[in-house]
């Protein structure tokens, strides 16, 4: 074979590589145009912010019809994960050396738990809490997708549900008892792929109807829980080595 043949089956190779790359990238892996979970507005605006998912639109609509502050009384007392709440992943997914376009995001309802809020005079504070996240039922807008987080990455056929406990207390500022949405720093040991990690999760959190709100992420290595981020033809395309975990969650009296 001859050097000119050789360079021109070299560029062949190469060439279906990266087009092999790209129509995954394109096809299965290709991010999409989500926005983060957030608290909804006690103003409400027709200004959305970008187009959310069938999930988190619910959850915000679940949310945005209850915006007026009342307990009917004390806010101490026990409260369970309510309808409207969404848990998920956002991760950033890259063509060789390139970022995508948008971040992958997967999210489910399957959330349930409960926090006990104990109050003094006109302070407040969440002494206990637990939340856990069915993983199996996590979604996004490709199947393909999903189907590959079944055994790589997250493997969610060998780790099925992801906890957080909350291991310190955390005082409610007055502004979040009013309605107002309000940062709040959750301290607490997270359970994810079989690995739980002490972590802080800054959040912000309102009442608001009888229900208490919270909304929070956090961004870490993937590899401070064992996860391997899983990819599709080696180099050409692969997931960034941190992902952000999203959750809006709906509390009610228990």
């Amino acid at each position: 074979m001859t050097r000119t043949r050789s360079i021109a089956l070299i560029l062949v190779v190469v060439a279906a590589i990266v087009v092999g790359g790209y129509i995954a990238y394109d096809q299965v892996l290709r991010g999409d145009d989500v926005a983060s979970l957030t608290l909804p507005s006690t103003a409400p605006s027709a200004d959305t912010g970008g187009t959310a998912p069938t999930l988190a639109t619910a959850a915000s609509s679940e949310a945005s019809s209850s915006t007026a502050p009342s307990t009917g009384g004390s806010v101490a007392g026990e409260w369970t994960v309510g309808t409207g709440s969404v848990a998920g992943y956002r991760v950033r997914e890259q063509l060789a050396n390139l970022p995508a376009e948008s971040d992958a995001v997967g999210r489910t309802e399957s959330v349930s738990g409960s926090i006990t809020v104990e109050s003094d005079g006109d302070a407040a504070s969440l002494t206990a809490g637990t939340l856990t996240v069915d993983t199996t039922t996590i979604e996004s807008d490709e199947s393909r997708r999903d189907n590959r987080l079944r055994s790589e990455g997250l493997q969610t056929d060998q780790y099925p549900t992801a906890t957080f406990k909350v291991s310190q207390p955390v005082e409610i500022p007055a502004g979040a008892l009013a309605g107002t949405a309000s940062d709040v720093t959750l301290v607490g040991d997270l359970t994810l792929h079989g690995v739980t990690k002490s972590v802080q999760i800054p959040a912000k959190a309102q009442l608001a109807e009888d229900k208490v709100q919270v909304a929070g992420t956090l961004t870490f290595p993937l590899s401070d829980f064992d996860i391997t981020p899983p990819n599709v033809g080696g180099f050409i395309l692969s997931i960034s080595d941190e992902g952000t975990l999203e959750f809006l969650v709906s509390f009610e009296r228990a």
